[in-house]
């Protein structure tokens, strides 16, 4: 890829990489805190606002779907001269085990090479050791997605970054979520779900747009939700699998989401998810899962 004359010097692009990523990864607390070429190891300390599931502390699927997806541009802006806007074009995470509740999260990042377009990035998140995973990402990245350049260009003015808060909802149906009720997801009369735009979700501020993460977030709470609803189960399904496809850019409107159960096994249900703002017929993204059906408590009948 040639420099330009908005090349940053690698340290600096570093410490750019720190102090002007997306509102979002700011939000969150997600902090870089290794890096090389091409690599980042960040980290995401444990809030309780994260939790998916209150009865078991597990965070929700889309808090490790944001903070991978973040973490890799970070290692794919590392390989890059700082020159570049880029964006998600897809992102597979494999989920390998529940999240440790407490525990803060890790991830390594590395993009293994880069084209003049494209860049193609991995990463394992986990919490105490690497080669003991919480979930494992692959995901490729446009560059030069847009002509802005957060890194070169914007100055991040802490004051102004919202803080990210669940207020209580104890008879809805995101009781028992609170990151579903931080991100403000409601629930319409025709089953689609609607996540409404705020500063929180931010990813690119200078366009606005969404963060990647974040629609994956409202993608997979619309999976969990629909495959409850339309199997009538009360237990909350296992993620396996979930992989995002970006189409068009999340901009600053509310975006709306809605869910297909493409096959029902008797352990293992596939879902296609798609969100969309203003035309349905213009999606932002879509999401194909995979999620593993638990027993119901009290039920002795093994789901297999």
């Amino acid at each position: 890829m040639s420099t330009s004359a908005t090349t940053i010097p690698f340290e600096e692009l570093a410490e750019a990489i720190k102090g002007r990523r997306s509102d979002y990864g700011h939000i969150s607390g997600l902090q870089l805190d290794r890096f090389a070429p091409g690599e980042a190891w960040s980290s995401l300390p444990y809030r309780p606002v994260f939790v998916g599931d209150t009865e078991t502390g597990v965070l929700h699927g889309g808090v490790v779907t944001a903070m991978l997806d973040e973490s890799c541009g970070m290692a794919v802006q590392l390989a890059l001269d700082g020159s570049s806007a880029i964006a998600t074009l897809d992102l597979r995470i494999d989920y390998q085990k529940p999240a440790t509740p407490g525990l803060a999260i890790k991830a390594h990042s590395v993009c293994y090479r880069t084209t003049r377009s494209i860049a193609f990035v991995r990463s394992t998140a986990y919490q105490e050791v690497e080669d003991d995973p919480v979930a494992t990402a692959t995901g490729c990245f446009m560059i030069g997605a847009n002509r802005t350049n957060m890194l070169a260009d914007r100055r991040m003015d802490l004051r102004s970054i919202p803080t990210l808060e669940a207020p209580d909802e104890p008879d809805g149906p995101f009781a028992g979520s609170p990151f579903a009720r931080a991100l403000g997801i409601r629930v319409n009369d025709d089953g689609t779900l609607t996540m409404p735009f705020s500063p929180q979700i931010i990813g690119n501020p200078i366009l606005p747009a969404i963060h990647g993460g974040m629609t994956g977030a409202l993608l997979e709470t619309t999976a969990i939700l629909g495959v409850r609803r339309e199997l009538g189960i009360a237990t909350l399904p296992k993620p396996i699998g979930l992989t995002v496809n970006y189409l068009r850019s999340g901009r600053a409107l509310d975006t709306i989401a809605n869910v297909s159960i493409v096959k029902q096994g008797r352990r293992i249900v596939a879902f296609e998810a798609r969100a969309w703002q203003e035309d349905p017929g213009k999606p932002i993204a879509s999401a194909f899962g995979h999620f593993m059906l638990r027993p119901t408590p009290g039920n002795d009948e093994e789901v297999a």
